[in-house]
């Protein structure tokens, strides 16, 4: 016999069926938009050398697959982003944290994070490459540019953003801000750092192909970058594909810690 109440059945069955909903549209909307690519290829409305099409792209998986590279390319850019989106995470949290614990050390830091942050990472490409040096430290450091500071600054606004009225209480029972941070700041935020995570993915990702693009002789941003010189199209667009899955896949991964919090708040 279930423990919830019916209504509590009914809330979770209706959970449920809008899940099962959004899906069925994402699903028809990726097949319909490639239904009718292949379509529109097919019937020649559209330009196979500039655009590939559907089949073009999956006959490119399975010249990839063949000759053994594709999963290489793949665990390449897979590793920096790992790397990088780690690295900046906590980077983002640690420095959020600090920010926060001092206000002066804050205001101090603001404009010099704003300025960091604005500056155009891809102008300052040669100058990693000169630093770092042309390797797959560059393309990592060049990603770790590009994500750290929207991590602090996300972070930082998140945990200032916090309900003031449960500081307050905590500071009327002589709560040190030790306390406070670690009973109310960081379970308030639970939501926004998993939201600072999932930016942390795509900015990791996209600061790891701007690296690649640089610098790499393996990768998915050096399939792109090597396609567009030679001219296959079919190259890049199938590498902009996988691209796209494989932060589908880490978005996904990501999302599914703000899910199980969810999850467990909801049987509580």
């Amino acid at each position: 016999m279930s423990t919830y109440s019916k209504e509590h059945q009914q809330f979770l069955k209706k959970i449920r069926k809008d899940k099962i909903i959004v899906l069925f549209f994402q699903i028809l909307i990726i097949a319909s938009f490639l239904i009718i690519w292949e379509l529109l290829v097919k019937y020649k409305l559209i330009n196979t050398f500039l655009s590939s099409s559907p089949s073009q792209v999956f006959e490119t998986i399975i010249s990839l697959l063949k000759d053994n590279s594709l999963f290489h390319h793949i665990w390449i850019t897979t590793y920096e982003t790992i790397v990088s989106f780690l690295i900046a995470s906590i980077i983002g949290l640690t420095f959020g944290a600090i920010l926060w614990w001092n206000k002066l050390l804050a205001r101090i830091m603001d404009p010099y994070i704003t300025v960091l942050n604005s500056l155009p990472k891809v102008a300052l490409g040669p100058l990693i490459i000169i630093w770092v040096g042309a390797s797959t430290n560059s393309i990592i450091f060049m990603a770790l540019l590009i994500t750290v500071f929207v991590a602090i600054i996300n972070t930082y606004n998140g945990f200032n953003s916090t309900e003031e009225n449960y500081i307050t209480l905590l500071k009327s029972f002589k709560a040190t801000k030790f306390q406070i941070f670690f009973k109310v700041i960081l379970p308030s935020n639970y939501s926004n750092i998993i939201n600072t995570l999932k930016i942390n993915v795509s900015m990791s990702l996209i600061g790891v192909i701007m690296g690649e693009l640089l610098v790499s002789k393996s990768g998915l941003g050096y399939l792109i970058m090597y396609g567009s010189q030679v001219f296959n199209i079919n190259l890049v667009i199938t590498s902009v594909i996988i691209l796209g899955l494989l932060s589908l896949l880490m978005y996904f991964t990501v999302s599914r810690l703000n899910h199980f919090n969810k999850k467990r708040n909801l049987h509580k």
